[in-house]
């Protein structure tokens, strides 16, 4: 019997998603905005590994597990791996349940040889944004390493330029006035950083916030926010690892880039 055909026994609806730190931020969010463009998120991101059920899925910056518990049943294996240590031993205690799923250090993902070629689809979902240039680069080439030569790579990204960038601010400063999840910590942006973003072309830029936090108790690493990113320049980084098969955009597909919260892209490695 298929991965995705088999019934799972073990508990995938919401009593074991909500625990999750950034899925009560964002798909059980009290902001019924939050929680529709976010459920429209995770939607599309089904949508696009379906075509892969019954084979072998790497969630890369897997964060709380939400999607790798939302897929899990219709693989033969699905992992997720991430920098932090202790985000990790959460997903692993609370999906403990799950069958066929592990959750795995990046460092042991990137440097173990039985990973490399391995996966028939390998998803990367609102992570690139938060990479300082480098490791951007970096990450890009170990997806590549990591993907199966006829394998997909999914990277889904936030758009914070064009009009969606002033409409996401204030839905933010909304959520911030509400008390909802941390958004009261939403980084701010001068009138000219605002108005250079609201019409970036594909190489404006802004100075970008850099932050360090630790994904274990010895790494420190260094991140972004949402400030300042601007997806039209990563795609074109993009671009010189993997041939774009398409883009997609949510949660309002019609809109394409003008009014949409995230842009995906469908690529396979060169």
């Amino acid at each position: 019997m298929r991965a995705s055909e088999k019934s799972s026994s073990a508990p995938s609806g919401p009593d074991i998603l909500s625990g999750g730190a950034y899925a009560r931020k964002q798909i059980f969010s009290r902001s019924r905005l939050v929680a529709w463009s976010h459920g429209s998120r995770f939607r599309l991101a089904q949508a696009l590994v379906s075509p892969f059920a019954g084979a072998r899925i790497l969630d890369y910056g897997c964060g709380d597990g939400t999607f790798v518990a939302m897929v899990h049943d219709r693989f033969a294996q699905a992992i997720g791996t991430d920098v932090d240590a202790a985000q990790l031993a959460d997903c692993a205690s609370r999906f403990r349940s799950l069958t066929s799923v592990a959750f795995l250090p990046q460092s042991l993902v990137e440097a173990d040889p039985r990973h490399a070629g391995a996966y028939d689809v390998v998803t990367c979902l609102e992570v690139l944004e938060h990479c300082v240039d480098p490791e951007r680069v970096r990450v890009l080439d170990r997806l590549r390493r990591l993907v199966a030569p006829h394998g997909r790579v999914i990277i889904s990204v936030p758009i914070e330029t064009g009009l969606s960038l002033p409409a996401k601010q204030m839905a933010r400063r909304v959520a911030g006035w509400r008390r909802i999840g941390d958004y009261r910590f939403t980084e701010r942006y001068t009138w000219g950083e605002l108005m250079r973003m609201t019409c970036a072309g594909s190489s404006a830029s802004i100075p970008r916030p850099v932050y360090v936090s630790s994904g274990d108790s010895t790494t420190p690493y260094r991140y972004h926010g949402h400030k300042g990113f601007n997806w039209r320049t990563m795609a074109h980084e993009v671009a010189q690892t993997f041939d774009i098969q398409g883009c997609r955009y949510s949660p309002m597909p019609w809109l394409r880039a003008q009014l949409n919260s995230q842009v995906w892209f469908i690529c396979r490695p060169k």
